[in-house]
């Protein structure tokens, strides 16, 4: 599948220094990659926030977890081109 066909969310918080650097990576590599990216607030939903609150910010690619805490910027390149 092609990247341009990928579907990134990331699950953030307001105030997460962590979640702005993902988010800042992530339109980069959006620009670059063609993946359609998509924030989420992990706060303005009870079952997002009990499943991701403790691990934001939260990458999915096409709807499963990829990872979280900080983007692993080969391992992500990587998983888009699966």
């Amino acid at each position: 599948m092609a990247a341009h066909q990928r579907h990134v969310t990331l699950i953030t918080r307001d105030g997460c220094h962590l979640c702005a650097d993902a988010e800042r990576q992530l339109a980069a590599l959006s620009e670059e990659l063609g993946f359609q990216l998509q924030l989420l607030d992990v706060d303005a939903d009870r079952a997002r926030a009990n499943e991701y609150s403790e691990r934001v910010p939260v990458i999915l690619i096409d709807g499963a977890e990829h990872g979280y805490w900080r983007l692993e910027e080969a391992r992500f390149r990587a998983a888009l081109q699966r």
